[in-house]
Formats: C-alpha cells, structure tokens, sequence
C-alpha cells in the first residue's frame, strides 16, 4: 500500500514540473528562440546535401567574397560588389566557425547573426504584455529565416534556391524592424532595434534601407516612434556610418559602386513598380482591399482627426491623422513595392505580418468580433498566407521531391559540391556536354547573336549540374597541369558570372574584378586597377559549355587585357584558359 502511494506522489510531482516547465515555456518565448538558435550547429557541423536548384550558382558570390575577405580584400574597396558588404562579412565568418556547413545553408543563416538578438529585443519587450502575441512574432520569424526559399515562382521544378539571398535577407530585416515599429513600447529598444536594422540594411543592399526609411518615417508621423527614440536612433546611425567611413573609407566606396550600378541599370521605375505589383498580385489586392475597408469601418474618426488638425494644426493632431490602420498598411505596401521593383527573387512582404496583426488586434478591442472585424481579419490571413504557403510548398516540394536525388559526383568541390540531381537530368547532362563539345559552332553563333540555348538556361538544374561538373573536371585539369608544366596558379579568375575556384584551390583572386559579374547589370567600366589586376592574373578560366552572350561579352571586356602576356589553351573541352607568360615555377 505504501508502495503504491509512494508511486502516485512520484507521477504527480512529475506530472506538477511537467506542468510548471510547459506554463514556463508557453510563458517565454525567448527560450523558444534560444533552443532553436542552439540547434542550429547540428546542420552546419557535417555538409547537408541540398537538391540542386535554379540559378543556384548564384551563392557561389559568397565563397569568392569569403575568399577575398580571407586574403584582407574589404568590399568595394578591394572589388566591386553589386550589394553591401555585411553578407559577405558574416558568411565569412560563419564559414569560418563552420567549415563544413553547406554554403547555401550558411549564406542563407548569418544574418541571424544580426536579426535574432534584435528579434530578442523585440519579444523582451512585447512578452511581458502578451505572451501570445510574442510567439505570434516569433514563429514566422523563424520560419522565414530557417527556411531559404524565396516567395516567387521563377521555375517549374522544385529545388533549392541560391539566389535572392540578399533579398531575402532584407526581407528579414524588415520583419523585425515593422515588429518593432508596430508592438515595441519601450523607447529604448525602439532606438536599439531601428538604429541597427537600418544599418544592417543599408550595409545588406540600399534598396533595403529605402523601405526602412518608409516604415520609420510611417511610424514617426503616426507618434508610434517618439522624437527622443528617432533621434538617437538617427544619431547612432550617422555615427556608426562615420565610424566606418574614417576607419576604412568603405562607406565611400560603396557610395560610388551605388552609382555606378544606378548609371548601368538606368531604367524606369514604373515598370518596375508594375511587375513587382502582377508578381506579388494576391498580397497587393489583399492589401488594397483591406486599406480600403478600414477606410470604410473607421472614416468618421479619421475625418474628425482631420477637422481637429484644420481647427488646431501641430504634430500630435496630424499623428492622429496618421495613426490610422489604413495610412500604416497604404504606406508599408509601398514599401514593399519600392524593395521588390528592384529584385528578382526574395521574401516579398513577410514583414506586412506584424502590422496586420496588430491591426487585427486593435480592432478586436475595439469592435469585438464584428462582422467588420471578420472581414479585416479574413482580408488580412489573404494578404499574409501567399508568402507563408509560397515558401512551405517550395520547402517541401525540394526535400520530398530530392528524395529521388543522387548525389554529384565530385572531388575537388568541397561543400559546395554537396548537392543531389535526379539521374534523368544527369542524363540529360551528359548528353548536352556532347552537344555543347560537338556542336560548338551552333553555340558560339548563337551567343553572338545574343541568344540563349535555352531560354531559362540559367534556371534548367542541367545547367548547374553541368557548371559543377565542368568546375570539377578543370580543377583536375589544373592540378595535372601544374605538375606537368612545374607551376602554380596563385591568382585565378574566371570570365563568367561566378569565381569560386581561389576558395576551391586555396588560392586568391585578384583585386578589383567585379565579383557576380553580369555584364549587362553589374560590371562598371573598367578603371586602370582592373586592367593592372586583369594584365597580372595567373589564370584566366573561360567556360564554353555552352558558350553564352554573357560570357562572350566578358570575354571582349577582358581579352584586350589578356591578349598580350597570356596564351589560351585548352584545359578541358568544356573549359579554356589564360595562362600568364613567365608564370613562377612551384616550390
């Protein structure tokens, strides 16, 4: 009897730390995030293959930026970059810390380096009024940040995703700035968190910082961000900008880069806005038709604000006229329309989320569950949910349909040869390098005439199949010929859009070459440092399979520089190269 006693106390003091540890946690999601950071090592300790995917060479950019950076380069001072350097600072260390981390994995993750603590800040200061409203933070935040896929469909065929890194870092850092700007009271952590999201932004891609202009200057005009917190914010900002200036100049250097993409990609913005608008359709008329019900169910205040600002104008009369639902989402949703005119490829409008539920919250409190409160809730789920459903069917569709994946074979690619493709497109693979080889003629005429092979060449998983299987076989190439010829290649670049072989070989690249080298969209006249640094590479690498018009267009830009004191050759059918004349024997 007294066993048993004993053995029902035991269960229910369990059963009493069970309960107190649940009500703890569901209390502070801080622990959520902590936990979730603290599991993250477990997929960067060993390399995680990933389903090869469209336009996956473009995180590529950051090995060579890691490698630069690595060898003392400092972006747009040493090479220029079509975005901000803080990327590429924190992939760098990240790939530091976790050698073996898939790339995709790591350049996706390091701005959590940045976004968690700020996050952090923001779920300190809304748990203590709301625990649930915290989590309801918390959990899309995470969930964009972990997931690396981007909101737009830009090819049929499920995969991973290396491109619009950038953007969806932006994205992300816009998050936790509206979360900020939206639910943070303290004023304090609102100068904290929009001092250095709008510095993470700037330094991430200035198209970034232009939005967080609109959503602080949206929330400045509303009263939601005081005067004291703006202007310490503002000041840490320009002195941490002139702080950076004086000690490496980079801010200058990165001024002028802007420029110069500006002067390249000299367009106009209404196209733009429109695109960004038919490809983001679901969320602008979700939030169109929202703006415009809140309008409707709230018009008598916001005119009785107007007659208040007309009989007695100052600041808090016009931030009662702004601090309406309707001026908050008109505002942010523009914003969003600025950022996503000038990307291909991001996380477009996650961070409408804490707005939209701030405003259901605002207007539950007023009006309890009315029918107009169903409806600015069941607009406002519309206007969230594509991004949210966009990113969970792409996650799935990769890992489920990678299943029947086999991995690449390679050996000199490191990480980054760790990806899986399925054997009807290895098959394919193999049968176009015949084709390119063969064929070259048809190839080379084609990229004269500025044609394609294939019109989402870039896209189709063949062709970054074949890119790393031809990167593979031409470092092989490279290491048999500097054994046979006694030399060593110390600085290599290659003419095509991505150079990640210095990081595969542990040798460098040289200065000033553009790095994400688009030679419509992000490489500048070259200056007298490229045509020096250009005249004095080792190895200049020039794939051909198959032969495009970007590719021919850098090779006219750079062989004027190559033409004398390099002699090409052959180092694989599917790649040739530059050897430098006189080039220093190995040791």
């Amino acid at each position: 009897m007294q066993a048993s006693t004993d053995t029902v106390l035991s269960s229910r003091r369990r059963s009493f730390w069970r309960d107190r540890a649940g009500a703890a946690l569901a209390r502070r999601p801080l622990i959520i995030l902590a936990l979730v950071v603290a599991c993250m090592p477990l997929a960067l300790l060993t390399t995680v293959t990933m389903p090869i995917g469209p336009m996956y060479w473009d995180h590529y950019i950051y090995l060579d930026a890691a490698n630069r950076i690595f060898d003392g380069q400092v972006p747009s001072i040493d090479f220029f970059a079509p975005v901000g350097g803080l990327g590429y600072y924190l992939f760098a260390g990240w790939l530091y810390l976790f050698p073996n981390g898939h790339p995709l994995l790591l350049s996706s993750w390091s701005l959590m380096t940045v976004t968690v603590p700020l996050m952090a800040l923001v779920v300190r200061d809304v748990q203590s009024r709301s625990a649930a409203i915290a989590y309801g933070l918390l959990l899309p935040f995470l969930f964009f940040s972990l997931l690396p896929f981007n909101t737009g469909e830009f090819y049929p065929y499920p995969g991973s995703e290396g491109f619009g890194i950038y953007n969806r870092q932006v994205c992300q850092l816009l998050y936790v700035l509206a979360a900020c700007l939206v639910f943070v009271r303290g004023w304090k952590t609102l100068a904290i968190v929009t001092a250095l999201a709008m510095l993470a932004l700037l330094f991430v891609k200035v198209t970034g910082v232009v939005a967080g202009v609109v959503l602080c200057l949206t929330a400045f005009l509303a009263g939601r961000l005081p005067l004291r917190a703006a202007l310490v914010a503002g000041a840490f900002f320009l002195a941490a900008i002139a702080l950076i200036e004086m000690t490496t100049g980079s801010v200058s250097a990165y001024i002028a880069d802007i420029q110069s993409l500006v002067l390249i990609n000299d367009t106009s913005l209404l196209p733009r806005l429109l695109q960004a608008a038919s490809l983001n359709f679901e969320t602008v008329l979700a939030c169109a038709l929202l703006c415009l019900v809140l309008l409707l169910t709230s018009y008598k205040a916001f005119f009785g604000t107007i007659r208040t600002f007309a009989a007695k104008p100052g600041f808090t009369a016009f931030a009662d006229i702004a601090d309406h639902s309707f001026f908050w989402l008109g505002s942010f949703t523009a914003a969003g329309l600025l950022f996503e005119s000038q990307n291909t490829g991001s996380q477009a409008f996650i961070f409408l989320w804490p707005l939209l539920l701030g405003i259901m919250l605002e207007r539950y409190r007023l009006k309890g569950p009315s029918a107009a409160f169903v409806a600015i809730a069941v607009l406002s789920f519309f206007a969230a949910l594509p991004p949210a459903a966009a990113v969970t069917q792409k996650a799935a569709r990769a890992w489920i349909g990678g299943i029947n994946n086999m991995p690449l074979e390679q050996s000199n690619l490191k990480s980054m040869g760790a990806v899986s493709v399925r054997d009807i497109l290895t098959e394919r693979m193999e049968k176009l390098r015949n084709n390119y080889v063969v064929y070259r003629p048809t190839y080379d005429a084609l990229a004269s005439e500025g044609t394609l092979p294939s019109f989402l060449l870039y896209s189709d998983f063949d062709f970054q199949a074949l890119w790393l299987r031809s990167a593979d076989e031409v470092i092989s190439a490279i290491h048999s010929y500097e054994t046979a010829n006694k030399v060593r290649f110390e600085t290599i670049m290659t003419i095509d859009f991505t150079n990640p072989f210095p990081w595969l070989m542990d040798r460098h690249a040289p200065k000033y070459i553009a790095i994400g080298a688009d030679p419509y969209r992000a490489v500048p006249p070259l200056d007298a440092h490229v045509k020096q640094a250009v005249d004095a590479v080792d190895l200049a690498l020039y794939p051909t399979c198959p032969p495009t018009a970007a590719r021919l267009a850098l090779l006219n830009l750079y062989q004027p520089m190559l033409a004398e004191g390099h002699r090409r050759i052959t180092l694989t059918p599917c790649f040739d190269a530059f050897v430098r004349d006189g080039i220093t024997a190995a040791p």
